[in-house]
């Protein structure tokens, strides 16, 4: 992959650190303001992101700790949209809750209202709270989850191709569109009953483009098949570029081209080290320590709000054994492997990004490392999780975006329209 680094900025709430929303500065209070959205997308374009990224959740949560979810990201996305001419807008789509010719047609909508920009992070979902509001007792099992992406991100793609390229015709005194370009898909399959065509044109970008976030075996084996770039949790560039290898060796295997990997970054700057550690204590010092048991119990599968604090951690079952979200969990045991932390310890670990690399120090510092995994083979680039929003995004576009523009790391001006131009991706044909 090129040494050119691809950057997104991840927006969650108030922040990545589970605190953030606590801090005196927060913008606790604007998060059903869209201009604060639109804030933080125009402030991504000025530092000439790739892309801006919502993920998404079917369920409240504990309202008590703090935002998860506010407004829709779809919704929020067609705004955005109208307020920056050339950040791409990425928001997770549920295979499992959603149907496609409904996910087809919104994010056709939307590279329409983005003239091109818009991108999906394919996901199952993972917890049976959030099934339990879509009409199931329980989550499916992962076999099946992972059966019916793969169908769904199938019938997505014949949607979108389902208009040919020059379907429409605008003869206002003949045809609005030719009836033998716009074809339907007729799909019946194990999950899906879809007839098809869409109702409406082929987007601008052909597809959305299409991210994934494999991490156990069959969520790799799915981006391996479908992706066009992948987010990654990666605790350190040795996972990471163990990761790199093990997805780039299958996405080879079936065919295709290298992808574009995108590890979750968490980064604390300032002038000096000590000065952003104190930022980092800032955010840690405000989580009560019952919120990080929760966090970590959801992580772990198992309840651990008894556990002593000041100890070391209880034996965790091997990632074989494991039956939630495994990129998370893996990333934790390899955190307990190296770091031998207390239970208190590894809770401050995980209070910003959940075990995602953490970078901290000033901004020539953050940008060799950033520098390091890429040019050893552990990343294209990263997925910014700011701890604290605004204000950490603006330290990182402002101070460390600089430094990588002066190495030659990073683009100083757009030089395409689209998300697929930001990330260097054909536009692909109506098959």
């Amino acid at each position: 992959m090129a040494t050119s680094m691809h950057l997104n900025l991840f927006i969650m709430g108030c922040g990545h650190h589970k605190a953030a929303w606590r801090h005196p500065s927060s913008a606790v209070e604007r998060l059903g303001d869209i201009s604060y959205y639109e804030a933080l997308a125009r402030t991504a374009e000025r530092g000439k992101f790739d892309a801006v990224f919502f993920a998404d959740g079917q369920a409240a949560g504990n309202v008590a700790d703090g935002p998860l979810w506010f407004l829709e990201p779809l919704t929020t996305l067609a705004a955005m949209a109208r307020a920056t001419e050339h950040i791409g807008l990425i928001s997770t789509i549920s295979s499992t809750f959603y149907t496609p010719f409904h996910a087809a047609r919104m994010l056709a909508s939307l590279d329409h209202i983005s003239r091109g920009r818009v991108g999906w992070n394919l996901v199952t979902s993972m917890f049976d709270s959030e099934a339990r509001n879509h009409n199931y007792p329980a989550m499916p099992s992962h076999a099946e989850r992972y059966s019916r992406a793969a169908e769904f991100a199938d019938t997505m793609l014949a949607l979108w191709d389902s208009w040919e390229e020059d379907a429409l015709r605008c003869d206002r005194a003949g045809l609005f569109a030719d009836p033998d370009k716009v074809q339907a898909i007729t799909h019946q399959g194990e999950h899906f009953l879809v007839d098809g065509p869409l109702n409406i044109p082929r987007p601008p970008q052909g597809r959305p483009v299409l991210f994934q976030a494999g991490a156990s075996e069959q969520g790799r084996d799915l981006a391996a098949r479908y992706a066009e770039a992948i987010y990654a949790v990666a605790y350190d560039l040795d996972s990471a570029q163990a990761y790199y290898r093990d997805i780039q060796a299958r996405v080879a295997s079936c065919g295709r081209s290298p992808v574009a990997i995108m590890p979750g970054l968490v980064t604390y700057v300032a002038s000096s080290e000590a000065e952003a550690r104190v930022r980092q204590r800032e955010l840690d010092v405000l989580l009560p320590t019952q919120d990080s048991l929760r966090q970590l119990s959801q992580f772990i599968g198992q309840d651990c709000s008894d556990w002593a604090l000041d100890a070391p951690l209880p034996a965790l079952p091997p990632l074989e054994e494991f039956t939630g979200p495994k990129g998370r969990y893996a990333t934790i045991l390899r955190i307990i492997d190296c770091e031998k932390p207390t239970l208190r310890e590894l809770l401050g670990r995980l209070a910003a990004g959940g075990g995602h690399c953490t970078m901290i120090g000033t901004p020539e510092k953050i940008a060799d490392e950033m520098q390091r995994w890429v040019e050893q083979g552990g990343a294209d680039g990263f997925n910014l999780m700011p701890p604290a929003l605004p204000s950490s995004i603006d330290d990182f576009v402002d101070q460390v975006v600089p430094v990588l523009q002066q190495r030659g790391l990073f683009r100083r001006e757009y030089t395409g329209c689209t998300l697929r131009e930001h990330l260097g991706l054909e536009r692909p044909s109506a098959s």
